[in-house]
């Protein structure tokens, strides 16, 4: 069988992603606003509140089991429960926000939407299906 690059490199792009979020935590306020998370969690964050910290483990978690489940798909692990179904909900995820976030800000006036800059959205909304599209192509190999 030949090894499926395309699923290594979702894998890598997660891990990376998850990394990125927990130097959140450690680079502080000026972290949070520059990687996009909001006025609201920076302030948070400097005051001390745990609550940035907690959130932005709870996504570190997430982007590092995605990670692993792709690093499984290829055999670089053991095989994680659920593999296949994993991966196809773990690639929509990523396709949905990447999707959204390039619509959303443009059809809605929510306040949810809108405290994060346009640029924040664009950026981060093309990162996500570049690595929606990494997932797609590497889980189809698998199939």
């Amino acid at each position: 069988m030949q090894r499926n690059n395309l699923l290594v490199i979702a894998g890598w792009l997660s891990i990376i992603a998850a990394l990125l979020h927990i130097s959140c935590i450690f680079g502080g306020p000026d972290w949070y606003r520059f990687f996009g998370a909001g006025e609201k969690m920076a302030q948070m964050a400097a005051a001390g509140d745990p609550y940035p910290t907690i959130a932005t483990l709870i996504i570190s978690a997430i982007l590092g089991v995605w990670g692993l489940y792709a690093f499984s798909g290829v055999g670089v692990i053991i095989k994680l429960p659920l593999l296949k179904t994993c991966l196809v909900l773990i690639t929509t995820v990523y396709l949905v926000r990447g999707i959204a976030g390039l619509i959303l800000p443009f059809v809605t006036t929510s306040p949810n939407i809108h405290h994060n800059s346009i640029t924040f959205w664009m950026v981060s909304s093309i990162i996500c299906c570049i690595y929606g599209i990494f997932y797609f192509l590497g889980t189809k190999r698998l199939f």
